[in-house]
């Protein structure tokens, strides 16, 4: 059977695309008005990283009632929130402990992406110093009684509309949308509001001028900026405990970088070097193969980086450690083998007498069973990882919950990190190491001046 071929412009197209995925995917892509950055792609720059490179802070948080019983189950609950609250801000590398003793909880996690000068002040504002969330009808909270707290929100999200700009999307459960369709109902007929507050602290007040919302889904409009879209959405996002927190300023500390602070500078060197070295081994031994590869492997770290930065629209940046990092490189390690096996059937193909074409469509073919194996398994084990060691009201735990219920919580954002990038970095193995790479292999064999085969892996009197 005679192969298929694929157009010689394929690979100049699929190369560019990776370029310029790799230049944006690193760089970003920002503006200046003034000494106001704004930026449109995040780059790596917009990472942040996890205590272990970076630092960060810890603060110490108190209920702020005296007079009332705290039970290590009410304790243990501002505990699950606040790491929610951390989740919600793609903060995974904190810690978080309850002193039962002295009604406290210890929080920690790593400085804000791009902030030289860290003020823990300013860091500790992320996470909202306050807890109850509650909805009124009216322009205040003068009728003592909220129709719905916190707990019926299941998320709200900032975006742009055209029609209004920038607005909160709210999206509630089903309790929620009962009591929130009647009271907005309330509000229309009677051309009141509804308002928003956090502690005590009016966050929105928004009116209901188009009638009774139900559904369980609205929007909340107003002329906002992003930074205050975002900012509404993130405190509505909180949720409310049972009871509010307040952050002892005496305690706030600064947190060093246990691996010092030149330790990403390093990271980074020692990774460059590494990278290049593969590059170079591939290129010797595969030749064509190999170049095609190299430029599969950067396409793979791209789009891994990009997935971590907050590249993509409406995703924040993922908090990276070190172990994210050996993640990355793993997968690296991946994608190299599923080259390599792929390289190896060529070969083999030329051995048995095969055509260019057809030893490279038979080789990639023949190597898709071991390659898939290979990365579901890899899929498989960090998906569990990421859930045994991520929030315990993430999807992904709640999937593993049956098995990992029986060894109890264990929320480690570093270990969870390394899921999570390994994950990703096999994702785009399999669309870079497989997909790319054939048809970039498949085009790039069409030029004149490369249909040897011993630029592939055959003999030279072939």
């Amino acid at each position: 059977m005679k192969s298929k071929r694929v157009g010689k412009p394929v690979f100049f197209v699929i190369f560019i695309l990776i370029l310029a995925l790799t230049y944006t995917a690193f760089f970003g892509i920002s503006d200046y008005y003034g000494d106001k950055k704004k930026t449109y792609i995040k780059g790596a720059e917009d990472i942040r990283w996890g205590i272990d490179i970076s630092g960060g802070v810890e603060a110490v948080f108190s209920p702020d009632i005296k007079d009332v019983k705290i039970t290590s189950d009410d304790m243990a609950s501002a505990k699950a929130i606040i790491e929610t609250r951390l989740v919600n801000l793609n903060i995974t590398d904190y810690e978080v402990y309850t002193d039962n003793a002295n009604n406290q909880v210890i929080v920690r996690f790593p400085r804000t992406a791009g902030d030289d000068d860290f003020d823990p002040q300013a860091a500790i504002q992320e996470l909202g110093a306050s807890a109850q969330l509650e909805f009124y009808e009216g322009d205040d909270n003068s009728s003592g009684k909220p129709f719905m707290t916190g707990e019926v929100v299941k998320k709200a999200v900032a975006n742009y509309d055209e029609e209004h700009g920038y607005v909160v999307s709210l999206e509630l459960n089903s309790k929620g949308a009962d009591a929130f369709a009647v009271a907005t109902s309330n509000a229309y007929t009677n051309g009141t509001n509804i308002s928003i507050y956090m502690d005590e602290t009016n966050i929105s007040t928004a009116s209901c001028s188009n009638g009774a919302i139900t559904g369980g889904s609205a929007i909340i409009y107003g002329n906002f900026t992003q930074d205050a879209a975002i900012d509404l959405a993130n405190k509505i996002n909180a949720g409310s405990l049972p009871f509010a927190l307040t952050v002892d300023d005496s305690k706030l500390q600064i947190i060093s970088p246990s691996l010092g602070s030149d330790a990403l500078r390093v990271m980074v060197i020692a990774g460059s070097i590494a990278f290049g070295i593969v590059c170079l081994l591939m290129l010797v031994r595969y030749r064509v193969h190999g170049f095609v590869t190299c430029i599969a492997l950067l396409g793979q770290l791209a789009g891994t980086i990009a997935c971590i930065s907050g590249y993509f629209p409406n995703v924040s940046s993922f908090t990276l450690t070190v172990p994210g990092i050996a993640g990355i490189i793993l997968s690296i390690g991946v994608g190299v083998d599923c080259n390599v096996i792929a390289a190896e059937r060529i070969r083999d193909e030329f051995a048995k007498g095969k055509t260019i074409d057809g030893a490279i469509d038979s080789g990639f073919k023949n190597s898709l069973s071991a390659i898939i194996d290979g990365n579901v398994t890899i899929v498989i084990v960090s998906l569990v990882l990421m859930g045994a060691f991520g929030t315990p009201d993430s999807l992904i735990a709640k999937v593993f919950s049956p098995i990992m219920s029986l060894f109890g919580s264990s929320i480690t954002g570093a270990i969870y990190s390394f899921g999570y990038t390994l994950l990703i970095g096999v994702i785009f193995n399999l669309i870079m190491g497989v997909l790319a790479s054939k048809y970039m292999l498949k085009s790039i064999s069409q030029l004149k001046f490369l249909r040897k085969p011993a630029l592939y892996g055959g003999k030279k009197n072939g």
